[in-house]
């Protein structure tokens, strides 16, 4: 099972910053994410800034295959034109990971231009990762983990909240 985990940075910067962190550390195999998106509120809407642009693979994949098919009916240009935009319709119409409107509702709720990192994490050696990524602070806006665990995770960020104002 999965855990969400949702925390508040002052700007987009901040929550890049701290994404980026969690990749390194999935690299040496320290947390294990499904999904790691970064919402930030403008004045108007909800901007997602997603890890993996499901348009994008859509029509790469989509083009491929049209190109396959065309040259199989011996016309690959057009085979190219129709694989790419199914293709681009379909990673658009795909929504992986964590669900866009459950996101776009909780960023809502937070000040213009915060910026909100959204984990989907499969597993984590808590500790290790903590002490990496204490130093940025942020608010936990909402996790899907144990009451200990959640207030283990807003004491550590306080904490270097804290220490920053001071």
């Amino acid at each position: 099972m999965s855990d969400l985990i949702a925390i508040v940075y002052p700007n987009e910067a901040k929550a890049e910053e701290v994404r980026q962190k969690i990749l390194k550390l999935q690299k040496e195999y320290l947390i294990t994410i499904n999904d790691a998106v970064i919402a930030v509120k403008t004045e108007d809407s909800v901007k997602l800034n997603q890890l993996v642009n499901t348009t994008m693979m859509g029509a790469a994949s989509g083009s491929f295959w049209g190109l396959l098919f065309g040259l199989v009916f011996l016309n690959p240009l057009i085979g190219v034109a129709i694989g790419t935009g199914a293709g681009a319709l379909g990673g658009a119409l795909t929504d992986f990971g964590i669900k866009d409107p459950f996101m776009k509702e909780l960023t809502s709720k937070v000040k213009t231009g915060d910026a909100v990192l959204f984990l989907l994490i499969q597993s984590m050696t808590a500790d290790k990762v903590l002490n990496e990524i204490k130093d940025a602070g942020g608010t936990v806006l909402k996790t899907s983990l144990d009451e200990k665990k959640e207030q283990h995770l807003r004491d550590t960020l306080a904490a270097a909240s804290q220490v920053k104002a001071a």
